[in-house]
């Protein structure tokens, strides 16, 4: 394989990580902080590409407008259904099963709902940006790299606000001990809520983000959230670091997988990624082995 194509590949593969790093960073850090696997993640990210198509293709809202606008919808249906149901099922005893049960219910209906409202039909979003940046023999389009500033600046913002506000610290006490953090007048009902619309809101953006790359459709949602959960295992269960490291991580292995076999053979990659890492490592790349 020449140079030039396999330096393509990986930063195709960096590019499609940094999806799956948003998607993995979002279902980490509701994880991290409420200790729910969402299985409805991936219908969040579906929201994202139907309001998207909506706003930039049908009412044709400039990108810089239509894509936060389809964030925040799907983070506030996000926050509604946390309080909602959510909330209410964690305030039970023997509430971990309720929730999973309920996020795989949340998962279906909003995936029937899309089909009533919106149909079957695959639909396509333009890309926002036309062209293609040529250096030497490495092409990369630039829709392809505004996904990955928009991905990194995204990430980049979240973790600075984890680490450095107020609110950040109020996440990370609830994450680390739901009862001291109550004990501490932290408002554990209310960051769970906007931890969630968050998780949600990322998975949204990396919708908006991949619209012209791909189908919008009312199933689009279940392939990135099993890439998700792979990426979740990979950094380590509950680390939004490491879910933007595996996610990244994943996307390389990826691309430079099917350029030496098929496309094919994409998921037979990751999950085989997936196997190895239980196997030889439970706790993530990334994790912290617990004692």
């Amino acid at each position: 394989m020449p140079i030039s194509l396999l330096f393509e590949q990986i930063l195709n593969g960096i590019v499609l990580g940094s999806m799956y790093a948003l998607m993995g960073g979002g279902l980490a850090l509701i994880y991290g902080t409420m200790r729910i696997l969402n299985f409805a993640h991936g219908e969040f990210f579906m929201l994202g590409g139907f309001f998207v198509f909506f706003l930039f293709a049908g009412a044709h809202i400039t990108p810089f407008l239509a894509v936060p606008i389809a964030v925040l919808a799907a983070a506030a249906i996000a926050a509604g259904i946390q309080r909602s149901t959510l909330a209410i099922l964690q305030r039970r005893d023997g509430w971990l099963f309720a929730t999973i049960a309920a996020t795989l219910g949340i998962s279906i209906i909003l995936q029937n709902v899309a089909l009533l409202l919106w149909g079957e039909r695959f639909q396509s979003v333009p890309y926002y940006i036309e062209g293609t940046l040529a250096v030497g023999d490495i092409r990369m389009a630039y829709q392809r790299l505004l996904i990955l500033a928009v991905a990194l600046c995204s990430l980049a913002l979240v973790g600075l606000v984890l680490r450095y506000t107020r609110f950040g610290l109020a996440v990370r006490a609830t994450a680390q001990d739901q009862e001291a953090a109550k004990v501490m007048g932290i408002s554990t009902e209310r960051i769970n809520t906007a931890t969630f619309a968050m998780g949600a809101g990322l998975a949204a953006l990396a919708a908006t983000m991949l619209a012209p790359l791909i189908a919008v459709n009312p199933w689009m949602g279940l392939p990135l959230l099993l890439k998700a959960f792979v990426v979740v295992v990979l950094g380590g269960l509950g680390s939004f670091k490491g879910a933007i490291l595996g996610g990244i991580l994943l996307g390389v292995i990826e691309a430079v997988g099917m350029s030496m076999t098929s496309a094919e053979w994409r998921d037979v990659i990751s999950y085989s990624v997936l196997i190895a890492v239980i196997w030889l490592r439970p706790w993530g790349l990334f994790g912290v082995k617990e004692r």
